[in-house]
């Protein structure tokens, strides 16, 4: 009872202390240490062996896609091509239809493959003016921004290049397109709840009155060195088309094969991290080369911004891989505290609770419970997926599979699970989202909860979708 208190203490802690503005890098060993005072445990083995190794795990296993993707993104950014893109689907859309040209607009640079975040801080200025001359109350921004970067283009359109995506393909040996009939099922669903809700309080709000607000944003200047929207497509496209093509998730007889004896060279060297098949991890090494070659391709696009110095290459690049360290070492911590506590005596009773709704109502539902739990606990779709999967992923694949149940199905259910209740109070992305707004959570949180109490049930609709037409 004591060993469940301390974790309890030890997750309360982190969330509190990350909701004040505290690194979870520098706090997160400190609490897992905490919860395993009272345990069989050492202290320091625990830091050293156990929190230091799947903090290792995580890193070695998805650091490749922080590195590409955060260069890539960055590329596309400064060379002008997001903006680029950005503004024509607004353009076309216009302030009549303001709420979708937000939402679709982050839905293709989130899905083409820019860094969500750094999706954030290219739509925003977009958004707040079409809004502004909309007229559309402000606080109901950040909601839209949030559902149209974290939400159907991250984790349920078949093949995106996000993580959430990606981390399930390394449990269960598929590809970042698999579920692609759930995945489209979900999307329309999230599509549907988000522009119901955001549409319903945007009239709603109207008609007492309520506008953009006193605030002002700097209209959106022509710039010229802009390159052409449609030029600005292709790196997106790339991602996507390469990205098919080298995982080859429909098994094409010309398609791309991974060489299934490439890691036996390195199995007497006894590598500790080595995986244990090429088909854990051909869907990071199909993404990461997607990721390289679009890259060089959208710094040749957004060549004249560098030549004309209005952007300064290498400072570009060099950004976008020292930010990557940040981002992997936060989720990565994120993920090491959860396996701590996983691993501790005093949760055995909770895993148990998991494993029991595992064999009562099937695996694609203890999935769900599992991972909303450990997103929730984490603010961190990503490290709370990751955590979920490690502690049950392997029951729930040998579950499924004696069931009938496709490893793609168990795949893009468990992936869209990951944002259920993700955008909890100390979600770094949420805090960081509202930052870029200038709107603080008693302002904006409103419509997020709502529509997060929406998109909760979105999982559970797409396992009755999957088991009464058995489409994956």
């Amino acid at each position: 009872m004591l060993e469940t208190f301390c974790i309890l203490v030890g997750i309360i802690g982190l969330m509190t202390f990350a909701y004040r503005g505290w690194s979870i890098i520098l706090i997160a060993p400190f609490f897992a240490v905490l919860t395993a005072i009272l345990s069989e445990f050492g202290i320091l083995p625990v830091y050293s062996e156990l929190y230091m190794t799947r903090l290792a795990e995580y890193t070695k296993t998805y650091y490749p896609i922080f590195l590409f993707g955060a260069v890539f993104a960055r590329l596309m950014e400064k060379g002008g091509l997001a903006s680029a893109i950005a503004g024509k689907i607004i353009s076309l859309l216009g302030e009549t239809r303001a709420i979708a040209a937000v939402l679709l607009g982050c839905a293709a640079l989130t899905y083409g493959g820019l860094s969500v975040f750094v999706v954030a801080f290219v739509m925003y200025p977009f958004g707040a003016e079409i809004f502004r001359k909309a007229d559309i109350p402000k606080k109901l921004l950040p909601a839209t921004l949030w559902m149209g970067i974290f939400s159907f283009a991250m984790v349920a359109l078949p093949g995106t290049p996000q993580i959430q995506n990606i981390i399930p393909s390394s449990y269960f040996g598929t590809s970042t397109w698999a579920g692609a009939g759930i995945g489209l099922f979900a999307t329309v669903i999230f599509i549907g709840l988000s522009m119901g809700w955001l549409t319903y309080r945007k009239n709603s709000l109207q008609s007492k009155g309520e506008g953009y607000g006193g605030q002002t944003e700097s209209k959106q200047r022509k710039d010229r060195t802009l390159p052409d929207w449609k030029l600005s497509c292709v790196p997106l496209l790339m991602v996507i088309v390469i990205n098919v093509v080298l995982s080859n998730p429909f098994h094409w007889d010309w398609g791309f094969h991974w060489d299934e004896k490439s890691l036996e060279v390195f199995l007497p060297m006894k590598l500790a991290l080595i995986a244990a098949s090429v088909g854990k991890v051909q869907a990071i090494w199909s993404i990461s080369v997607a990721l390289i070659l679009s890259a060089i391709a959208a710094a040749y696009i957004g060549r004249r911004r560098y030549m004309s110095g209005r952007e300064n290459f290498l400072q570009t690049i060099n950004f976008g891989a020292a930010s990557s360290c940040a981002a992997v070492l936060n989720v990565a911590s994120g993920f090491a505290f959860g396996s701590v506590i996983i691993s501790m005596p005093g949760f055995l009773p909770v895993k148990e609770i998991l494993l029991g709704i595992a064999d009562i109502a099937g695996p694609l539902v203890s999935a769900v419970v599992t991972t909303n739990i450990m997103c929730g606990l984490t603010g961190s779709a990503s490290g709370g997926l990751t955590i979920a999967l490690s502690m049950l992923g392997d029951q729930w694949a040998t579950m499924a599979q004696a069931q009938g149940i496709t490893l793609d199905a168990l795949h893009r259910i468990t992936s869209i699970a990951s944002i259920g209740i993700d955008p909890v109070p100390h979600c770094g992305a949420l805090v960081t989202l509202l930052a870029i707004c200038g709107l603080t959570h008693k302002e904006a949180y409103f419509d997020i909860i709502v529509l997060m109490v929406l998109k909760f049930f979105v999982p559970f609709l797409c396992v009755l979708f999957y088991l009464l037409t058995g489409i994956a």
